[in-house]
């Protein structure tokens, strides 16, 4: 029994180890950094930095959602570039009150066009934080806060406790803060180095199994060489929206309001059998003698969600050999080195990184040109179509393999050719005992 139960203790370890782990991805994680700018008369402020290091998973509306717990009975007396949810119990303080009396406070992003004063650098997005793949620059959310109560040397400090983040739902774990080496500066012109009082460091990863029990997308495929569409499984992304869901010719689609996003986040679905918000298909086009193309469409079905700075992640093996992608940006993704089987293909700006709720302009696509490799290229077997997808960082439900479009069978080929031979000698025969 002893034994079973330490079996069972340790399948758990694994479980909850890897379930964070994304292969294609395996270094992807945000990471928080405290940096202690100055001591006060009762405590510090602080820089902190949220700088998101996944190469194809971002933060989008309505954005982050920051927690912790104070180590002792610290409060909050100012914030610049966020601000907390809930003041708490602040009626101990006469004369200045506090920003936030909370033991466990919860800290959200200002909005863009929020007064000068209120800004501080890479602060007021809305909570929205771009994939490091994406766009380095806008990876990146800061704020300043001013804490009291809190000691002031690094040997009174405490560090805080339980972070939490949302992005903008579950899915994100965050291990304990440790102290690294004080975060050094370059002054303007270049010339100086300053360096944080004292800096800690917090690291938080992603598992989709935290963020939902069911894909979020799926994906469907066809081919020219086959007459067959393989669809999205039944019922890929859950069918508990199944009541709720709206018909694509529906009345309702034209009362306002509709499109207005829930503070629940409730999605309205189009009706479809695999009930996702998101679809990809993937449609192997032409065939050329050292090329082949494929198109690439993706498809909203949430009438309440738009998808800001969206990211598609593929792996297939001809990804080492892109040759033209028509309508998408295309970064290659080689986490392990000399592998080179994955991409991520995202919206170009102002054109279509913006993907429209459901409707007529809910999708993107384009074709993407791939030189094949005489090696190792071939139709056969499925080989035209992707190992995974995954669309803002979550992966996709893909159609079982026995369903892909296959090449037709090469005995049936052997077959048609001797009929349309046999047919033909026949013709040729009776047209010489015609002619004799």
């Amino acid at each position: 029994m002893r034994l079973f139960f330490s079996f069972c203790f340790f399948f758990m370890i694994i479980f909850s180890t890897s379930s964070a782990y994304d292969p294609l991805d395996p270094n992807g994680n945000i990471t928080l950094k405290w940096d202690i700018m100055s001591w006060t008369a009762d405590g510090y402020v602080a820089t902190v930095t949220m700088n998101n290091f996944q190469i194809y998973r971002h933060i989008q509306n309505p954005g982050w959602t920051l927690g912790w717990a104070w180590a002792k009975k610290e409060v909050i007396w100012s914030m610049v570039g966020a601000q907390t949810t809930e003041q708490g119990d602040c009626s101990k303080f006469k004369g200045n009150v506090p920003h936030c009396c909370k033991k466990t406070p919860t800290v959200v992003d200002l909005l863009p066009g929020v007064p000068y004063n209120q800004q501080f650098s890479n602060c007021c997005k809305g909570g929205v934080v771009g994939a490091w793949g994406q766009d380095p620059s806008s990876a990146v959310s800061q704020f300043q806060v001013s804490v009291g109560l809190a000691g002031t040397t690094n040997k009174t400090v405490k560090l805080p406790k339980n972070f939490t983040l949302l992005g903008p739902g579950p899915g994100y774990t965050c291990g304990p803060a440790k102290i690294v080496p004080s975060t050094v500066f370059l002054t303007t012109d270049k010339r100086r180095k300053t360096q944080a009082l004292m800096t800690w460091n917090v690291t938080c990863t992603y598992s989709q199994f935290l963020a939902r029990k069911h894909p979020s997308c799926c994906v469907s495929f066809s081919s020219f060489y086959n007459d067959t569409i393989t669809p999205c499984p039944s019922c890929a992304c859950g069918c508990e929206n199944k009541r709720s869901c709206v018909k694509a010719d529906s009345k309702i689609l034209s009362k306002k309001g509709l499109n207005t996003p829930r503070k629940d986040n409730a999605p309205l679905l189009q009706c479809t059998h695999h009930m996702c918000p998101i679809r990809v298909h993937w449609h192997v086009k032409t065939n050329y003698k050292e090329y082949w193309r494929v198109k690439i469409a993706i498809t909203n079905f949430n009438y309440r969600m738009n998808h800001t700075l969206w990211t598609l992640a593929v792996q297939h093996p001809n990804l080492n050999n892109v040759t033209q992608v028509f309508s998408f940006d295309y970064k290659s993704v080689a986490p392990y080195g000399s592998i080179n089987d994955t991409g991520m293909f995202f919206g170009t700006k102002f054109y279509n990184d913006l993907l429209m709720e459901a409707g007529p302009s809910g999708n993107v696509q384009s074709e993407v040109l791939l030189q094949k490799d005489e090696k190792t290229f071939t139709f056969k077997q499925g080989w035209a179509f992707p190992r995974k997808v995954y669309f803002n960082g979550d992966e996709c439900m893909l159609p079982p393999p026995d369903a892909y479009p296959f090449l037709p069978n090469s005995a049936k080929g052997n077959l048609a050719s001797l009929w349309t031979l046999s047919l033909t000698v026949l013709l040729l025969c009776v047209h010489l005992k015609l002619v004799i």
